[in-house]
C-alpha cells in the first residue's frame, strides 16, 4: 500500500513538471522573436556599374566608417577635455568636423607632425600619442584609423567596376587598426595614466565596447581581404578549368556519323 502510494505521488510530480515544461514552452513560442536588422542599402543608379564585390566592398567601408563615429562618440564621452580642443564650440560639432574632414579626405585642423605638417594614417594615430601633442587626441586618433581605411580602398569611398582593391592592403589595414586597439589601451603619461580613456575593468563594472568595436572593423578587413583574393583566384581557375575542359564541350552538327 505504502509502495503504491509513492508511486502515485511519483507520477502526479512528473505529470506535473512536464505540464510546467510545456507551459513555458508554449509561452515561449507565443513571444514574438528578436530580429536583428539586415542593414543592406536601396537601389540606386550607381549600382548598375558595381560589380558583387564592389557592392560588398562598399558595404564594408560604409560600415567601418559608422565604427569609427561610434568610437569617436565613446571617446569624446568619456575623454570630454579632447573634444573642447577643438575649434568647435560644441561635442557634436567637434564630431562633425572630424567626420567631415574623413569622408571628404581633408587635413584635420590642428593635426601637425613635428615639422607643422599635415598628417594623415597610421602617422596620424601615432601622433594621437606622442607626448608632446597637446591636442585632441581622440580626434587625431579616428581621423588617422579613417584615412587609413581611404588608403586602402584607393582613396575613395564607393568602387566602381573600373577599381579594384588589394588583398594584402587590406589584410594590412586589419593589422594596423589591431595594433592601434593595443595602443589605445596601453599608451599613457609619464604619471601612468591613460592618454585616452577607453575601455574600462573595475569595481564599478566592465566597459568592454570599444574592444569589441575595433574587433568588428577587424574582421569586416580580414573577410573582404579574403574575398578578394578568392576572386583573384577563383578567375584563374575558371580560365585554366575553360582551358582544359573546353575542347571537350563543342558543338557538332545534328547529321554527324559516329567513328
Amino acid at each position: 500500500m505504502r509502495h503504491e502510494t509513492r508511486r502515485r505521488t511519483g507520477s502526479r510530480r512528473l505529470l506535473t513538471s512536464l505540464a510546467c515544461a510545456l507551459a513555458a514552452l508554449l509561452s515561449a513560442c507565443a513571444e514574438t522573436p528578436v530580429e536583428r536588422e539586415i542593414r543592406g542599402e536601396p537601389f540606386e543608379a550607381r549600382q548598375l556599374v558595381q560589380s558583387d564585390a564592389n557592392r560588398f566592398a562598399n558595404l564594408v567601408m560604409r560600415d567601418n566608417l559608422d565604427s569609427l563615429e561610434i568610437l569617436l562618440e565613446k571617446l569624446y564621452l568619456r575623454n570630454p577635455a579632447m573634444w573642447r580642443k577643438r575649434p568647435a564650440r560644441t561635442l557634436e560639432a567637434a564630431r562633425q568636423e572630424v567626420l567631415d574632414a574623413i569622408r571628404k579626405d581633408l587635413p584635420l585642423p590642428g593635426l601637425e607632425d613635428a615639422e607643422g605638417m599635415a598628417v594623415k594614417g597610421i602617422a596620424a594615430v601615432r601622433r594621437a600619442f606622442d607626448a608632446d601633442f597637446s591636442g585632441d587626441r581622440a580626434g587625431a586618433y579616428v581621423f588617422g584609423l579613417g584615412t587609413m581605411l581611404f588608403e586602402a580602398w584607393g582613396g575613395r569611398i564607393q568602387l566602381a567596376l573600373i577599381h579594384g582593391l588589394d588583398a594584402q592592403r587590406l589584410a594590412n589595414a586589419a593589422h594596423n587598426v589591431t595594433v592601434a586597439a593595443w595602443m589605445l589601451g596601453e599608451r599613457k603619461d609619464a604619471a601612468g595614466r591613460p592618454l585616452l580613456l577607453a575601455n574600462e575593468i573595475s569595481a564599478e563594472g566592465r566597459n568592454l565596447s570599444f574592444e569589441r568595436e575595433h574587433g568588428k572593423i577587424i574582421g569586416r578587413l580580414d573577410t573582404l581581404a579574403a574575398v578578394i583574393d578568392e576572386k583573384y583566384r577563383r578567375g584563374i581557375i575558371a580560365y585554366l578549368q575553360n582551358l582544359a575542359v573546353g575542347p571537350l564541350f563543342q558543338f557538332v552538327p545534328v547529321d554527324a556519323l559516329a567513328p
